[in-house]
């Protein structure tokens, strides 16, 4: 079972990863974050997030074979965080198991929305 105020960020760009975790800081979470992919599979085994923010391209694995792997053994709600616009790549997030898909730059207040609205029970 998810951990309700624990997140996972896994995003190779420090300025990024920074402003994520400050966002989520600030929201109340516990923040882990990690700059690959499988460093931030291990993160979301360890801490069990309510949450994990995950950028599509990394180096090592990306974003999508990132979120499949996570999806085989969590709960967790992913949102892609990314440069990627189309609605193609919007698309195939989902199908790798994201729940929503945020693309960059974006608004931290409206990151911190879409966090809340993701963990928020319907």
């Amino acid at each position: 079972m998810p951990n309700a105020r624990v997140a996972v960020i896994i995003e190779d760009d420090a300025d990024i990863r920074m402003l994520i975790r400050t966002v989520l800081t600030q929201a109340g979470f516990d923040v882990h974050a990690a700059s690959a992919g499988l460093e931030g599979i291990e993160l979301v085994r360890e801490f069990s997030p309510a949450v994990t923010t995950l950028d599509v391209s990394m180096p090592g694995i990306d974003g999508f074979e990132t979120a499949r792997r996570i999806r085989a053994f969590s709960d967790t709600r992913i949102l892609m965080v990314t440069a990627r616009a189309d609605e193609d790549h919007a698309r195939l997030g989902r199908e790798a198991g994201a729940d929503d898909y945020i693309t960059k730059p974006f608004r931290p207040r409206e990151l911190r929305a879409r966090v809340e609205a993701a963990i928020t029970p319907s």
